[in-house]
């Protein structure tokens, strides 16, 4: 396995999932009420790989029906998306994050339920796991994309993990705008970077 790309791929996920969403508010919420939390954890964590792996997969055996022209347009809309994340983040509002503490008892059948339907029918996991980080890996060798997957998807294991197990402490943090703040400008910044990095890949595939 190759560290480097197990370290691109483990930043870049870990980019996108910092975002707290519905289904990482969930996800503190079952820790904080210590109901079903491997299972909530382990549910995120694998649909995720799943997720990354078909993005990879689907790219390399598209690989060899693109042409230089598909490519470019390809990577033009994997700019795109990640301009318009950057975008986002840089209008973020965090004041409407509220985490719900009453004990509820739900079964273990309405929790895998409830936490299916925050991941799949989220349709930013699908721009963000399938087509981005598989549009990001397509020029890279096999090896280094399996790597590149494997890094992507550790940082959803380990993510959702620690919010789970550890969220009576990360719900301290969460309506504190300075390490909002904090966790955005390292997010726009890395992503610039990651433009940067398919932009100097793209010229470099057509000279």
């Amino acid at each position: 396995m190759d560290i480097s790309f197990f370290l691109l791929g483990f930043l870049t996920g870990l980019s996108f999932i910092l975002a707290i969403g519905p289904q990482n508010l969930f996800v503190i919420e079952q820790g904080l009420k210590n109901q079903f939390v491997f299972t909530v954890c382990i549910i995120c964590s694998a649909s995720d790989f799943i997720l990354i792996f078909t993005g990879i997969l689907l790219f390399h055996y598209l690989e060899s029906l693109l042409n230089s022209t598909v490519e470019n347009i390809l990577s033009i809309l994997l700019i795109l998306f990640l301009s318009n994340f950057i975008r986002n983040k840089l209008k973020e509002s965090r004041s409407s994050i509220s985490i719900n503490f009453e004990e509820t008892s739900n079964t273990f059948k309405s929790i895998i339920l409830r936490v299916l339907g925050f991941t799949f029918l989220n349709p930013h996991v699908y721009s963000d796991t399938v087509f981005i980080l598989g549009n990001m890996s397509k020029n890279f060798i096999f090896n280094h994309k399996i790597s590149f997957g494997i890094g992507a998807s550790f940082s959803s294991f380990f993510f959702f993990f620690m919010i789970g197990y550890l969220s009576k402490y990360f719900s301290k943090f969460i309506s504190k705008p300075k390490i909002w703040k904090f966790l955005n400008m390292f997010i726009i910044i890395f992503m610039s970077f990651i433009i940067l990095f398919v932009i100097h890949d793209m010229i470099n595939s057509n000279l």
